[in-house]
């Protein structure tokens, strides 16, 4: 039932292996390159529904095991992996290979540690939901296989859901589970019902009738589950969840030093951006005096203005920008013609190379809203020529006419088209497709979140330097707001989770300091609760692509041009930035100590 699909994951993967291999020939690289290939098709032993998402359909039929003895045998198959990764010498590595098995230790020892210590399996039953929103999303939202063969392969883990969601319940403890988390379990596991009915039901006229009537059956077999799962999370967890969602110090340098996979250490990263928090803030004063200056001629401004007078001056001109609002119901058009806009200007100012790649806009699926109004889901490393799927969130029904203004206003006209930068071009899914282009297929599995997420920051300085809108200095000002933004999400993802940092006092950091609406503030707050770590990443990021460059820069000297600099960093994959320096300034590649 499998088995094209898998021979050109093979094939995919036969590809990556011997353009690697070209490379290096020692017989170090030839052991670590059997190691690579065996952990990419041990992906459906980890996690069927990742490895479809990835791109490896082996295991499309399998519903992710989620119990005890499973996610002990997990633990036994990463561990056999680390010990293999031992018995290869790093010094007769080549540097290509020696970055990947850097990357292999530390995912390996991160899964480790998450699993034997962080234990979300335990405490988040937002694991659960996205596991089985996932499992469905990601066989029917691309083309990797006839419709009648993806349905297939959804019915089979349709039926497998009663068994799921009762080894979820049995994994569960619900004192340990935070509120936060079951609330927002509760909604997400309620979208499942969605897949079922905007992504299942559309395409039943593709089965046969013995096909459709099976699919009927298993699509009554997971409603009944989800409706159970449902009214267990709503009568049994919520009712006793009451965890603390602070993961505390501990918890948090140790994921935040695995998520990183960078030399910053927390307090390090306090302090430069304690210190941007600063400048940023009077770069925006001295944009937007600009801004008022020229629509108030007859004020005057003082010499050394405090604190005070340049907080109504950046609000006076950010006024400006928040005029200019999407209907309720326009932002994923707008969203449309900001991708357009973009791509004809990164290509006319040479920035970086665009590719070719298929890029479509959609509205987000239901079990993955309430975190973020938009993200790049790009295919998998082994779906190639696939679509990425910028996905934007609708306005929830229910808000108020003055939820709707205040969010309206922090996602302003500018805001949007800076958002679209992020997300798509020349952000994400400009990078994303260079990254899938290099060889190795474990780099791209293995990517760096804050390579990735610092480039999609860096990216909105450079369209904005390169006079972006016509050089509009409300667009420089939104810039701005949104980098500040990164600092204060930098700012509170610690302060929350280790210093105890309260609502009252972050949501003032986030609106008074960082100039946010109450909407986006609010949905900050809730986000730095259900995350720890990943709010760093953009900050983080950011602060090496802009450290690897002014280094690069001043190696280069005259030859230095964005387009060339941009397509060489993009060159390397997504491995943490202080791997693809190293490769571009020809320096040692950074090692790290092994836990075991």
């Amino acid at each position: 039932m499998f088995s094209d699909i898998k021979a050109k994951a093979l094939v995919a993967c036969a590809c990556m292996a011997l353009a690697s291999t070209s490379l290096a020939d020692s017989t170090a690289d030839r052991v670590f390159r059997a190691i690579a290939d065996d952990f990419i098709s041990d992906l459906p032993t980890f996690s069927p529904v990742n490895a479809t998402l990835l791109g490896e359909h082996s295991g499309d039929a399998l519903l992710d095991q989620v119990d005890g003895n499973a996610r002990r045998d997990r633990q036994a198959l990463y561990k056999r992996y680390l010990e293999r990764l031992g018995d290869v010498d790093p010094d007769d590595l080549s540097r290509a290979n020696l970055i990947d098995a850097e990357l292999l230790r530390n995912e390996l020892e991160s899964n480790l540690w998450a699993t034997d210590v962080l234990q979300e399996w335990a405490w988040n039953p937002i694991v659960y939901a996205r596991l089985s929103g996932g499992a469905i999303y990601g066989l029917l939202a691309r083309d990797f296989a006839p419709v009648s063969q993806r349905l297939d392969s959804a019915a089979s883990r349709l039926q497998q859901f009663p068994r799921f969601f009762a080894q979820a319940r049995g994994e569960l403890q619900t004192s340990r589970v935070p509120k936060i988390h079951a609330e927002t379990a509760i909604r997400q596991t309620q979208g499942l019902h969605a897949i079922i009915d905007n992504r299942l039901l559309p395409e039943l006229e593709a089965l046969d009738p013995a096909s459709r009537e099976r699919m009927n059956s298993a699509i009554e077999i997971a409603r009944n589950a989800i409706a159970e799962h449902q009214t267990w999370l709503e009568q049994e967890m919520l009712p006793r969840a009451s965890g603390e969602f602070r993961i505390g110090a501990q918890l948090y340098d140790r994921k935040l030093a695995f998520t990183l996979n960078s030399p910053l250490s927390r307090r390090e990263i306090r302090g430069r951006a304690e210190n941007e928090y600063i400048a940023v803030r009077d770069e925006m004063y001295e944009v937007a005096r600009k801004i008022y200056a020229d629509l108030n001629p007859y004020d005057s401004f003082p010499d050394d203005p405090d604190v005070a007078f340049k907080q109504v001056v950046i609000r006076a001109a950010l006024e400006q920008a928040y005029a200019q609002m999407p209907e309720r119901d326009g932002i994923v058009q707008l969203a449309r013609e900001s991708l357009s806009y973009a791509t004809d200007f990164v290509r006319e100012h040479n920035i970086v190379t665009v590719p070719d790649e298929p890029l479509e806009i959609i509205v987000m699926p239901e079990f993955q809203r309430g975190v973020s109004l938009a993200y790049l889901d790009p295919p998998g490393p082994l779906d190639r020529g696939q679509s990425s799927f910028y996905a934007v969130a609708p306005l929830p029904e229910p808000w108020t006419d003055a939820q709707v203004t205040s969010f309206l206003r922090e996602y302003n006209v500018m805001s949007v088209h800076n958002l679209t930068i992020h997300e798509a071009m020349p952000g994400h899914y400009l990078q994303v497709a260079h990254s899938n282009r290099y060889p190795s297929t474990l780099r791209s599995i293995l990517y760096s979140g804050p390579f990735v997420e610092g480039w999609a920051v860096y990216t909105e300085q450079v369209m904005v330097e390169a006079g972006y809108m016509n050089g509009d200095p409300l667009m420089r000002l939104i810039q701005l707001k949104w980098y500040l933004r990164a600092i204060t999400n930098a700012i509170i993802d610690q302060a929350i989770h280790v210093e105890g940092m309260s609502r009252e006092a972050a949501m003032k950091l986030m609106i008074e300091g960082g100039f946010q609406e109450e909407r986006e503030a609010a949905g900050k707050w809730i986000r730095a609760q259900l995350t720890s770590a990943q709010l760093s990443t953009y900050f983080v990021g950011f602060q090496e692509h802009m450290d690897m460059r002014k280094a690069v820069e001043k190696r280069w000297g005259d030859e230095f041009s964005l387009r060339r600099y941009h397509d060489q960093a993009l060159s390397y994959g997504s491995p943490p930035v202080k791997y693809v320096r190293a490769l571009i300034l020809d320096e040692p590649v950074p090692r790290q100590e092994s836990e075991h």
